[in-house]
């Protein structure tokens, strides 16, 4: 396994090769399973994931561009020029590592022969359960290696609270209560590379591991990522249940609909549905308040001999009545 410390391309290095020209074809992710950026994040590009990629550019109807300092995600949202120093026209895998061709611009050949340029960052687009890279967005002449930190925290600019991990999740994978989500994904991925890598290799006095280390490894790592999925869904349906019980008390939705509802938000993208649907509803009923209100009561019935008593003694049978009541 390849232990990589950035997702960047050094084309220095890569005009070294091509006498001097700039190169026809880069290297745009690392080959993986498992690729680590110098933060230390870590994303999955394994088979699937390179399928994924590879089917996602053949889709396409337009080449990906090659930008400068990533102006396609952080100048053009904003209107202002995002040129392209180069196309990329066609993938690769090669040995696990993913290439692309590129048609270079005279503007941005020119930069990468004089050495202006010597980093080419990818930005893609992964799957933040798994850490499964999915598809290609474009890539970025930089002189700021660590662009990937910024690309990735793009991902999603209105992310909701997340719960602390549980201390036996924490426990289970070496971390603290207070690490966030994407370091326990980073964990269980890393603990299952280590365990399949280690089992794949040759035998040695100095490599070897016991069948019963890896199996103890593989369990944590399956039990960790069980405790996640559970948590995960938890929290999922704990945040059903407020939307729903919001939406009774609006009005929004009846009691007889709030199981099918609660259905409907088995998904995250149930969930969303179900907000936007609240929130355009109109109030199609009122709180009834029976839940609080108190039985009304009745007056005691005189039987025949409680009659005639009342007849003897003239009592009032209804002020004898209540005094029954009193008594019970």
């Amino acid at each position: 396994m390849k232990t990589l410390l950035a997702l960047n391309t050094d084309l220095s290095a890569a005009l070294a090769t091509t006498n001097g020209q700039v190169p026809e074809w880069v290297e745009l992710i690392p080959a993986g399973p498992v690729v680590i950026g110098r933060d230390g994040r870590r994303w999955l590009f394994d088979g699937a994931s390179q399928q994924l990629v590879r089917s996602f550019f053949t889709e396409r109807a337009d080449e990906l561009p090659i930008d400068w300092e990533h102006a396609t995600q952080l100048r053009a949202p904003k209107g202002d020029e995002a040129p392209a120093g180069g196309w990329i026209k066609r993938l690769e895998v090669r040995e696990g590592a993913l290439w692309g061709e590129v048609d270079w611009t005279p503007r941005g050949a020119t930069q990468v022969l004089n050495r202006e340029y010597r980093f080419l960052s990818p930005v893609f687009d992964y799957d933040p359960d798994t850490g499964r890279i999915a598809r290609l967005v474009s890539a970025a002449l930089t002189n700021k290696p660590n662009f990937l930190l910024t690309a990735l925290n793009h991902e999603n600019p209105n992310p909701e609270a997340s719960m602390p991990l549980s201390a036996a999740l924490a426990a289970a994978l070496g971390l603290t209560v207070d690490d966030s989500e994407d370091k326990a994904l980073a964990a269980i991925t890393q603990l299952k590379a280590t365990a399949q890598a280690k089992n794949s290799e040759q035998p040695s006095l100095e490599r070897f591991v016991p069948r019963g280390d890896y199996d103890s490894v593989l369990q944590r790592a399956t039990n960790a990522e069980q405790a996640l999925t559970e948590r995960t869904k938890a929290e999922h349906n704990k945040a059903v249940d407020v939307e729903i019980e919001a939406a009774l008390k609006a009005g929004k939705i009846t009691p007889a609909t709030a199981d099918y509802h609660r259905a409907s938000c088995s998904e995250q993208t149930g969930l969303e549905r179900f907000r936007q649907f609240v929130a355009a509803a109109p109030v199609v009923g009122a709180p009834s308040a029976l839940g609080e209100r108190q039985p009304d009561k009745l007056a005691t019935a005189l039987n025949a001999e409680q009659q005639a008593v009342c007849l003897q003694l003239g009592v009032d049978p209804v002020e004898f009545a209540k005094n029954l009541q009193g008594e019970a």
